[in-house]
Parts: C-alpha cells; sequence; structure tokens
C-alpha cells in the first residue's frame, strides 16, 4: 500500500481519490437506477460533506437533480469510538413526509447513527428511506442495518481523510488513509 505524509503524520492510503472517484460514478449508477421520485439527499455531516459533493456532481451528470439537505448528528465527539448515544446538532429544514430520502454518510461502523437517521425520517413521513455510505464497515455493528448503497467495504481500521477526521484533523485529503504514527 501508498504511504504519504500530511500534518507530520505517516498515513497508509487504502482508497485512493481515483478509486473514489470511479466507485461514485457506479454508485451514482446504482441510484438512478433505484428510480427514486421527488428526491431528498440528506448530508449526514461531518463526515460525508465531500463524499457527497462529489456524488451530487456525479448524480447530476446521470441526469439526477435531488434537493439537498444536511443533518448534523454526533455519536463520536472528540473521540474515535462510538459513545453509543445519537444527537441531533443540526436537523433538516425540508419536509420530509411522502418523500423519498437518500441519507448519505462518510461510513456505516455501529450503525446507530445511521439506523436514527432512518428512523427519524420515516417518523417524519417519508415514503421510502435509503441508505448510502461511502464506507462500510461492518465487524463493530451494534444494529442490525445495512446500506442500499456502499462505497468500498472497510477493514476494521480507524480512517480518515476524504472528510473524515481524526480530532478535526485529515478531512481535506483526496484519499481514505490510516493514520501510522
Amino acid at each position: 500500500m501508498t504511504e504519504l505524509t500530511a500534518g507530520g503524520k505517516r498515513l497508509e492510503v487504502l482508497f485512493s481519490a481515483e478509486q473514489i472517484a470511479e466507485r461514485i460514478h457506479e454508485i451514482s449508477t446504482q441510484i438512478k437506477a433505484a428510480e427514486m421520485s421527488n428526491l431528498l439527499v440528506v448530508s449526514v455531516l461531518k463526515g460525508s460533506f465531500i463524499f457527497v459533493a462529489d456524488l451530487l456532481r456525479s448524480m447530476h451528470a446521470a441526469g439526477l437533480s435531488p434537493e439537498v439537505e444536511f443533518i448534523s448528528l454526533s455519536s463520536y465527539r472528540e473521540g474515535t469510538t462510538s459513545s453509543g448515544e445519537v444527537k441531533i446538532l443540526r436537523d433538516v429544514e425540508s419536509q420530509v413526509a411522502g418523500r423519498d430520502v437518500l441519507l448519505i454518510d462518510d461510513i456505516l461502523e455501529s450503525g446507530r447513527t445511521l439506523a436514527f437517521a432512518k428512523d427519524l425520517m420515516a417518523a417524519r413521513g417519508a415514503r421510502t428511506v435509503k441508505s448510502c455510505v461511502l464506507l462500510d464497515k461492518p465487524g463493530k455493528r451494534a444494529t442490525d442495518i445495512h446500506a442500499d448503497f456502499v462505497g468500498f467495504k472497510c477493514p476494521d481500521m480507524f480512517v480518515v481523510g476524504y472528510g473524515m477526521d481524526m480530532a478535526h484533523r485529515f478531512r481535506e485529503l483526496p484519499f481514505v488513509g490510516v493514520v501510522k504514527n
């Protein structure tokens, strides 16, 4: 695997910028094939912001034009493991009732955040709620949830880059990697 240096740390690249771009194109094709109507994309902040931006551009190229909203949920705070409690830090402003909702998150690990968001959208009357994640880490799942669209299966490592952080660092990296030191 390729190693790089960023922020004074050595990083091992797990998924390159090129691999991510190719996979995003494939996912946007799958989303279009799902034929969702009156589509509301809800980006789960903060980690998904780069993924959702690139995915939305790819969805546009595929002929989709969803409305876009943001929700900020947290179960991590400053740590590297989930606290188990999900909190809404910022809520969506759009009407959800009767719409097809696509939740987009950076990583599916414990599943608590995504399950919370899916339940929240369903309780607000969404016609359907589907989910899309860049990374799926099934090894630490605490809930019975699976994403409808997945970028990559991820090894059980704490990853950074492409929007994901370690104490608010490394979000800017164009790849997904692991801090080595």
